[in-house]
């Protein structure tokens, strides 16, 4: 993790940016307490953890029930 203050990255944002690499962060500080946090964009397809968050609205209640086809199969 890089850090770097708000007076450096006013001035390097462009170099900056073009050196932020997938999965790196850039900690913006100010007076030494972090402020923000910079982070490259990612791809639609690109999988990561925690990115479906809050997007599953409804689970039906047997959604753990045995399914009829495979009745023969479970004891």
């Amino acid at each position: 993790m890089q850090t770097a203050t708000v007076e450096e990255v006013q001035a390097r944002l462009p170099e900056i940016l073009a050196h932020l690499a997938p999965g790196e962060e850039v900690v913006i500080t100010r007076a030494g307490v972090p402020i923000a946090k910079l982070l490259p964009e990612l791809p639609k397809g690109v999988p990561m953890p925690g990115r479906g968050k809050g997007k599953v609205l409804y689970m039906a209640p047997d959604f753990d029930a045995p399914l009829d086809d495979f009745k023969e199969y479970v004891g």
